[in-house]
């Protein structure tokens, strides 16, 4: 007999939710934090599944933590442990994933295979990491803007972030945040490096992409980079290093931002390309407070997506 279809919300990009949800979520994973491992225990019985396809650090830590914190559990499956990896399709995984599963956590190249898993899938579905997105990683860099800059910060106006390098997933979701917040958003690209067209089209005048990191960097409150060479794009590594030569945040670019800017990394980061040491390791750096509360901002996440209040 068929299952009957549950009632389910996926997050695949940050725009699937809306500006007070994502204020609101922003508020609520700052409350986890305080609560630590005390904190109610809204995903008993719960099982949540990792289907990697990518390797992780963070991620895939943090959202194991996060389902136990909050009275789950969680069990990886990356593509040698599953039938994924033999090429059985997406949609026969997803369904029946599904039934075994409360949630599915996913990291895969294609933002298309996602998708597909989240269509077929009567479970809500997660994006943990995607070529075109990375909406969990802007969670807990928001987070982390407002414990910095206060609570208010991403809706009082007036924030000025930089992000320096790559157009990639980073940056697109970025954009995300700039569609729902509303905050200027400068992004220094070499050329042929932008981020996703279509984004930058809908958060129209406050993003810009300009070439010179200088630019981006001056007077913001946030100052944000990642690798140049992204997982996958190994080969193109080397072309990479010529293409983004001079777009390193070091000191004399964390300069131009504010006095009290902090500089952001979603890590793992190569010192000495595109940041150096340091920045990383200097005063302005907020990149393990940014790595901490990915789980923080992932339990609140689970929250709402499982167990809304």
């Amino acid at each position: 007999m068929a299952r009957t279809a549950r009632t389910k919300r996926d997050f695949l990009r940050l725009t699937d939710l809306d500006r007070s949800e994502l204020l609101e979520l922003i508020e609520r994973a700052a409350e986890w934090k305080l609560l630590g491992k005390g904190g109610p225990r809204p995903l008993e019985r719960m099982t949540i599944g990792l289907v990697f396809e990518k390797a992780s650090t963070r991620t895939r830590v943090s959202f194991e933590v996060a389902a136990h914190q909050l009275g789950g559990g969680a069990m990886m499956l990356s593509p040698r442990d599953t039938q994924l990896g033999r090429g059985e399709p997406i949609r026969d995984t997803a369904r029946v994933l599904a039934r075994y599963l409360d949630c599915l956590v996913v990291r895969t190249f294609e933002h298309e295979k996602l998708e597909e898993m989240a269509r077929f899938a009567d479970v809500p579905v997660v994006n943990a990491l995607t070529d075109a997105s990375h909406p969990c990683q802007l969670l807990a860099d928001l987070l982390t803007i407002t414990e910095r800059f206060g609570a208010d910060a991403l809706s009082k106006g007036g924030l000025q972030v930089a992000w320096i390098g790559d157009g990639n997933n980073m940056a697109n979701s970025w954009l995300e945040a700039c569609v729902l917040l509303g905050f200027d958003l400068r992004l220094a690209c070499p050329a042929g490096y932008d981020p996703d067209p279509a984004l930058l089209a809908r958060a129209g005048a406050r993003a810009r992409v300009v070439r010179s990191p200088a630019e981006a960097a001056q007077g913001a409150h946030v100052v944000n980079t990642d690798v140049w060479a992204s997982m996958g794009q190994e080969e193109e590594a080397e072309e990479r290093r010529r293409h983004f030569q001079g777009y390193i945040v070091d000191d004399a670019l964390v300069a131009k931002a504010r006095p009290n800017a902090i500089v952001l990394h979603c890590l793992p980061a190569h010192r000495g390309e595109e940041i150096a040491e340091a920045v990383l390791e200097g005063a302005r750096s907020a990149v393990f407070d940014e790595a901490e509360n990915r789980l923080h901002a992932q339990k609140a996440l689970l929250e709402l997506l499982l167990a809304p209040r």
